[in-house]
């Protein structure tokens, strides 16, 4: 009886699949372990108790200050660590509103490119070819989304209800260009960005009180219904479109 040899070409398709998943799979992985032990850390009492320090630093290295403050943010997001509202607070109470809020919004840009790039490489690139070959309502979901590229990442964006990580995987899974996505992103969460950047600047004053942020605020209506309003604007092109197949 002849010994055959196992086939190692077979094995390459998967082996080549698990390597493309590798990226999607540790950053799953480590916002799973940064989730149960970094929460403590990474909070707004750290930051009040660290705030002298924070400051004397920046003071003394205010470029490498940047420099740290932009890669911890980039890291944060980009492995979905709890934390990115209270880096964005402590960007507000570094830098002040301006350049705190470019800062925050570089950060969170870089950040939410590297999960897009991690999950297309791993997942959207098959995904999106298969759901541009299927029929029914799945290719019509995809069409509408194809159609009305720039309408949605904006929505996405704008909209406060969705997760900023739902909305890094989406477009990743659909087949959007990366360029559209780095566009509707980094422009997309400036006015919620600035709402939050703003809260840190003032956080001199609510550590001398000592009481905490109001995070709620983005959900005030002076500060929701623009932020909406903005939304509406972006969700106009597609209320047309639809106005017009019907016509």
């Amino acid at each position: 009886m002849m010994m055959t040899e196992p086939d190692t070409n077979m094995s390459k398709p998967a082996q080549n699949a698990l390597l493309r998943r590798l990226p999607l799979i540790a950053i799953l992985s480590v916002a799973v372990i940064g989730a149960f032990t970094l929460r403590d850390y990474l909070s707004f009492e750290t930051l009040a108790q660290n705030r002298e320090a924070l400051l004397a630093f920046r003071d003394a290295n205010y470029l490498l200050t940047v420099g740290v403050f932009i890669a911890a943010y980039v890291v944060i997001v980009g492995f979905s660590l709890p934390g990115a509202t209270i880096a964005t607070l402590t960007g507000g109470f570094l830098f002040a509103t301006f350049p705190g809020v470019l800062f925050n919004v570089t950060g969170a840009t870089i950040g939410a490119v590297l999960i897009f790039m991690a999950a297309r490489w791993g997942l959207g690139e098959k995904l999106a070819a298969k759901m541009e070959g299927s029929e029914g309502a799945v290719k019509s979901i995809k069409d509408g989304i194809d159609e009305n590229q720039w309408s949605v990442l904006f929505l996405i964006r704008l909209v406060p209800a969705v997760p900023f990580f739902v909305a890094n995987l989406i477009p990743a899974l659909v087949g959007v260009p990366l360029h559209r996505f780095v566009i509707s992103t980094f422009f997309g969460i400036i006015p919620g960005g600035l709402v939050y950047t703003s809260v840190g600047a003032g956080l001199g004053e609510v550590f001398a009180r000592g009481e905490t942020p109001d995070l709620g605020i983005i959900f005030e209506p002076h500060i929701l219904l623009p932020i909406l309003g903005l939304a509406a604007l972006a969700a106009l092109p597609m209320v047309l479109k639809l106005f017009k197949k019907d016509a």
